[in-house]
C-alpha cells in the first residue's frame, strides 16, 4: 500500500487497485527520501495461517485477520435490523440513504445489561440488487439490502458478529445506494431523499399557512424515530409504515388552522367535512380548479384508505416483494403534490418574497 493507493499508507481500507506489476514498479522506484509503502500480504496468502482463538467466534474479526480491508462492503438481508429497531434498549435512526443504531445511555449505564449486547454501528447504508428489475416493468421486484464495512463490523461482539453472518448475503450485483457510498468516503450529498423532502414541505407548508391564516397547517414536521424504508416486504412492515404515514398527513392537520381559515367544517348536505375535504375546499375557495384539488389530496386519500383497510380486518401477513417498489412510488406522488401544494400557497401575496431556502429534489 502506497501513496498512490490511500494518503495514509498505514491503513488499509481496501485493496490496491493497481496491479501487481505497478506495485511492484513502485517499490523499485523508492528513494531515501520517499515516505514509504506498507506490506499487507492478502487473502490468499493468509489462508493456512493458524489464527489465535480469540477470532474463532466472531467472524467479522477473523475476515479481517484473513485480509479483509477496513472499507470493504459486506451485504445482509434488511431483516437484520429489526431486531435492534424494535429493542427499546437501543436507540435506532434511518434515513434516506443509511441507518445507525447503538445502545441507549441508560441501558449502557445499567449494570445488568450483559456486555455482549454493548454494541453499535453508525456508517450502515442501503444497497440494492436489481438483477430483478426492469424500470419498464412495475411489477418486477426490487431487493434492498443492508451494506456494512468489516472494519465496523469486526468492532461488534462475537455474539453479534455470529448474528449478522447468519444475514449475510453473496455480494454479487448488488450496489451500495450512490449518495451513501458517496458521502461515506467523503462527498457530501447535494439533494434531498423522499424522507427528508417531505419532512421539509411540511415544515414549509406551515410556515406558509401561518403567515397567511396566522396558525400551522401540521402540527408537526418531525418524523417518528422508526418512519423510514420498511426493512421487510412483508404486510405487516407495510400496515406500520402506512399507519406512520397518515398520521403525519391526514391525522396531522390542525383543524383550528382550518377555523382560521373559514372554511366550513360541514357541506351543503350538512355533513360533518373531514380534515382533507375541508383542505381540498380551502384550495377550491383559493383560485384553484375542483379537479386540480382532487388532484392534489389523492395521493393523500390513498394513504388514508390503505391505513384503514388493516385497522378494521384481520389480515394475513403477506411476504411481497412489490412493497418496495410501493413505497418508493407512493412516497414519491406524495412529496410531489406537497410541493405543488407549497408553491400554491407562496402564491399568495402576503408570502410574496418567501424564499424555500434549500428545498431541492432527490
Amino acid at each position: 500500500m502506497g501513496p498512490s493507493d490511500n494518503l495514509n499508507i498505514h491503513i488499509r481500507p481496501w485493496p490496491s487497485r493497481r496491479t501487481a506489476a505497478e506495485q511492484i514498479d513502485e517499490l523499485r522506484e523508492l528513494s531515501d527520501d520517499d515516505y514509504g509503502v506498507c506490506l499487507y500480504p492478502k487473502a490468499k496468502a493468509l489462508k493456512r495461517m493458524k489464527l489465535p482463538k480469540k477470532f474463532e467466534d466472531a467472524p467479522f474479526a477473523r475476515a479481517m485477520a484473513r485480509g479483509r480491508s477496513t472499507l470493504e462492503l459486506a451485504f445482509f438481508s434488511s431483516d437484520v435490523l429489526e431486531g435492534y429497531r424494535n429493542d427499546a434498549r437501543y436507540r435506532f435512526g434511518m434515513s434516506d440513504f443509511g441507518i445507525n443504531f447503538g445502545l441507549s445511555d441508560e441501558a449502557y449505564d445499567d449494570k445488568d445489561q450483559p456486555k455482549k449486547d454493548r454494541v453499535g454501528l453508525l456508517h450502515l447504508g442501503f444497497a440494492y440488487d436489481l438483477r430483478q428489475y426492469d424500470p419498464e416493468v412495475p411489477e418486477s421486484p426490487i431487493v434492498r439490502r443492508v451494506a456494512a464495512f468489516y472494519g465496523d463490523l469486526d468492532d461488534l461482539t462475537p455474539e453479534h458478529q455470529q448474528r449478522w453472518a447468519s444475514f449475510q448475503v453473496d455480494d454479487e450485483d448488488i450496489t451500495p445506494h450512490p449518495v451513501w457510498y458517496g458521502w461515506q468516503m467523503g462527498h457530501w450529498p447535494d439533494s434531498l431523499g423522499p424522507f427528508a423532502r417531505l419532512a421539509q414541505e411540511l415544515e414549509a407548508i406551515s410556515d406558509l399557512f401561518e403567515n397567511v391564516w396566522g396558525a400551522r397547517l401540521f402540527r408537526s414536521h418531525e418524523l417518528p424515530e422508526d418512519f423510514g424504508w420498511i426493512l421487510r416486504a412483508n404486510k405487516r412492515e407495510w400496515d406500520h409504515f402506512i399507519h406512520s404515514f397518515d398520521k403525519l398527513l391526514s391525522d396531522n392537520i390542525e383543524r383550528a388552522a382550518l377555523d382560521n381559515a373559514k372554511v366550513p367544517k360541514v357541506n351543503e348536505r350538512g355533513d360533518r367535512l373531514g380534515t382533507l375535504s375541508r383542505l381540498e375546499l380551502l384550495i377550491t375557495m383559493n383560485h384553484v380548479k375542483a379537479n386540480s384539488a382532487k388532484w392534489a389530496l389523492k395521493p393523500l386519500r390513498e394513504v388514508r384508505a390503505a391505513r384503514q383497510k388493516p385497522a378494521h380486518a384481520l389480515r394475513t401477513n403477506v411476504t411481497d416483494r412489490n412493497f418496495i417498489g410501493k413505497q418508493r412510488d407512493l412516497l414519491h406522488d406524495v412529496d410531489e403534490v406537497l410541493i405543488n401544494i407549497r408553491q400554491w400557497l407562496s402564491s399568495h401575496p402576503r408570502n410574496r418574497g418567501w424564499k424555500s431556502g434549500e428545498l431541492r429534489a432527490a
